[in-house]
């Protein structure tokens, strides 16, 4: 026997020492029984390795459950040290160690919940398209801010000329909105169940607000019937705010919300992306805003350029909405004041006087142009690298069809990422878009005068002009309207011939010779 496992033998004569004798036989693997030595039976030491061979089986099953429990959660947890592993189940084996081990994303820090006392429910349905509405959601939630009250996520306009039936979250991400904000003001996506029963029975003041009102409005008229109703609905929500006199910190959370808390969805986001990096590939482009929609020529009244089918058209058309009040309409006075959008034939007029290359990309950002190919031919002829959504997504765009907030949307993004921007009417889009521009570092944004453009033009066309007087005195005109830092105009008592405030937000804008701050 092994010295190593030899066990010392205690003396057989010691009759008297029983306990020592059978604690030997015993580590010798046998068993006393009356005095008797006897050895395991064949039956003892089978059911022994059975009870042996299931011990190891069920442990071997529990590791396994242990590991795969692990590189479950690995998967849930981002890369840990399991996930450096090699997995059957990759079809990318060719990864490099640094992507195997990369860290966890950022966890995204939400500011803290304000706490305050409810003051009620504050209920809006916006009205107008995409920008008009988006300006109307930073207003409702500064002064759902300024109030003490809970918003509920605003309704978007279903009814209108577009027919839109987006939703909310069909256009913004709705999470984002709610917990960017929780620092400000309580955002719940539907009223909490009693009230939403009581509102469904029709039980709620609802009201439209006086347009251009500042902050004392709403805090004496809309405040004490939040307080009486808990549930107060503002049904109309376009410029129901003023642009200025307002505290500072008030016009700093409009800019929040229009910048950092309206954030579009992600398949909008991932869309807009594509076609900008479409068209980075081939070089610089240009966004022309070409507002020239059917909707738009028959709610302004312009009809500069069409011929008398198409005028009728127009007019019977403006006769059919009844919320477009102005029905008669002198188009030429109207467009001698400015108040017209250029037509194609005169925006490529205007583009070749300011020098834009004939060979630029432009984006054209806008719907179906009324008089179709017949009216774009001139601008096509001049600079012959229009593109469109349409044309650049094609399949891609087949889920937004009949949804014009979320096709404005994508024009939006594209807008702002765009080399230079211009408008050729001074709509809601064109405003919004050049205050988010100059948010993003004064981004070039030529800002067309069209009182001067259609007087130049005029004159260029009856011969009276020549082109290079008509290029010069273009470019003259438009020195100064590139989107460059400005103060905004202010016109008491006449808010609507003042700036707009969310096309000059100045208040949230640092001028591009003022120190970084940290606030």
């Amino acid at each position: 026997m092994c010295t190593m496992c030899r066990v010392e033998r205690p003396s057989e004569n010691n009759t008297n020492n029983k306990c020592e004798l059978q604690e030997y036989l015993m580590t010798m693997g046998l068993k006393f029984n009356n005095s008797k030595l006897m050895k395991h039976s064949p039956m003892a030491v089978s059911q022994s390795r059975v009870k042996l061979w299931m011990i190891r089986a069920i442990t071997s099953i529990l590791l396994w459950t242990c590991v795969v429990q692990l590189m479950a959660l690995g998967e849930m947890w981002g890369p840990r040290l399991l996930k450096g592993w090699p997995s059957c189940f990759s079809h990318d084996s060719d990864l490099s160690l640094a992507a195997q081990f990369s860290p966890l994303p950022a966890k995204i820090v939400l500011p803290p919940k304000r706490v305050y006392k409810n003051n009620g429910y504050l209920m809006v349905s916006c009205n107008g398209g995409l920008n008009q509405m988006r300006a109307a959601i930073c207003d409702m939630v500064a002064i759902a801010r300024y109030l003490n009250v809970t918003l509920i996520v605003p309704e978007l306009d279903k009814t209108s000329f577009w027919n839109d039936p987006s939703e909310f979250k069909d256009i913004f991400d709705v999470d984002h909105f709610i917990a960017s904000l929780r620092d400000e003001v309580r955002i719940l996506k539907e009223l909490p169940p009693r009230l939403k029963t009581r509102v469904e029975l029709g039980m709620l003041y609802s009201l439209p607000p006086i347009s251009w009102s500042d902050i004392s409005y709403y805090h004496n008229q809309i405040l004490p019937l939040l307080q009486k109703h808990k549930v107060v609905h503002l049904n109309k929500t376009d410029a129901r705010l003023a642009n200025n006199g307002l505290p500072l910190e008030f016009q700093k959370l409009r800019c929040r919300v229009n910048f950092k808390a309206l954030k579009f969805t992600s398949q909008i986001e991932e869309l807009g992306r594509r076609v900008v990096k479409i068209l980075r590939e081939k070089g610089p482009f240009l966004v022309l805003h070409l507002r020239y929609e059917m909707d738009m020529l028959a709610f302004s009244g312009c009809t500069h350029g069409c011929n008398i089918e198409e005028v009728e058209e127009l007019t019977q058309m403006r006769y059919a909405y009844p919320w477009w009040k102005e029905k008669v309409i002198n188009s030429e006075m109207k467009r001698k004041e400015g108040l017209c959008p250029l037509t194609p034939e005169e925006t490529a007029l205007v583009l070749t006087a300011l020098g834009i290359d004939h060979n630029v990309q432009i984006y054209i950002a806008a719907g179906e142009i009324y008089g179709g190919q017949r009216r774009m031919a001139a601008l096509a002829e001049a600079f012959p690298n229009l593109v469109r959504k349409e044309t650049l997504l094609k399949s891609d765009l087949k889920f937004f069809q009949n949804h014009s907030s979320q096709m404005a949307a994508l024009d939006y993004l594209v807008s702002l990422e765009s080399d230079i921007f211009i408008p050729t009417y001074d709509g809601n889009m064109a405003k919004v878009v050049e205050g988010h521009r100059r948010f993003l570092g004064f981004k070039k944004t030529i800002l067309l005068n069209r009182r001067q453009l259609v007087d130049l033009i005029d004159q260029y066309n009856n011969g009276s002009m020549s082109w290079d007087e008509f290029s010069s005195t273009v470019k003259e005109v438009h020195v100064d309207l590139m989107g460059n830092p400005k103060a905004r105009v202010v016109i008491p008592d006449k808010p609507k011939e003042e700036d707009y405030f969310y096309a000059n937000p100045r208040e949230c804008l640092q001028q591009l010779d003022e120190p970084s701050r940290n606030t």
